[in-house]
């Protein structure tokens, strides 16, 4: 399955690509966003963008290469001018408004076969973690993990049965793409939670069992909403 993010600024062309993405049995849509500042939340589940180029506050084009790790992206506009642009920033593909269901699926299978080539999102495994730390090699399931904190270079990752926290030379993103992201989730620029650990939630903060509590930005928000919905 390629998890896909929809962005267009139109919301007709943004319900027509809903609506396609639901037709085609490998895609499974994570969000829709009308602008790109709204799918930044949701990158790091992604494993391809589905973006309009001409947006007002911020192209789809500009978005694409602001990304220092793209995922796989299918380029939407109504003008033709824009198509050289697009693959010179390795877009697997072009689509020109307005576009066939029979077209978007040639373009999502050529995305499917990008995909299959780059690995076909086996980069995510769910099998035991390794981290160096105090000259030794630790091992921890994805389960285990209760949240994560960023602290600079550092993570602290809190472990399910431990008092005190791992901590380990590692970045909070690089955390996030190798946990299966069904059920992880950043919620703030330093915190990542295990999304089974929540009890309560507010529009500010989770609270997890044991009673930890965690805020919750206005950047991640959406995307928490709706895993928590899921």
């Amino acid at each position: 399955m390629i998890r896909v993010v929809a962005i267009d600024d139109e919301p007709l062309a943004l319900r027509q690509l809903e609506m396609y993405i639901a037709r085609v049995p490998f895609l499974e849509r994570i969000a829709s966003c009308s602008g790109a500042g709204a799918a930044v939340p949701y990158l790091e589940q992604a494993d391809a963008l589905l973006v309009d180029i001409d947006m007002p506050d911020l192209s789809g084009m500009d978005f694409v290469r602001s990304l220092r790790h793209p995922p796989l992206v299918v380029f939407t506009t109504a003008y033709s001018e824009y198509a050289l642009e697009g693959f010179r920033v390795n877009a697997v593909d072009y689509l020109l408004k307005p576009f066939s269901f029979n077209e978007f699926l040639a373009s999502m299978n050529r995305l499917k076969e990008r995909f299959e080539l780059q690995g076909g999102g086996l980069s995510r495994p769910d099998h035991p973690l390794q981290f160096k730390t105090d000259y030794k090699t630790v091992r921890i399931e994805p389960d285990d993990i209760r949240y994560a904190e960023s602290m600079s270079e550092y993570l602290k990752i809190w472990l399910e049965g431990e008092t005190a926290p791992l901590v380990v030379l590692y970045s909070l993103k690089r955390l996030a793409a190798e946990l299966p992201p069904e059920r992880f989730l950043r919620i703030h620029r330093s915190y990542l939670v295990n999304l089974s650990r929540i009890r309560e939630f507010n529009r500010t903060a989770v609270t997890l069992d044991g009673g930890i509590t965690l805020p919750v930005s206005d950047l991640y928000r959406p995307a928490l909403l709706d895993a928590l919905r899921k």
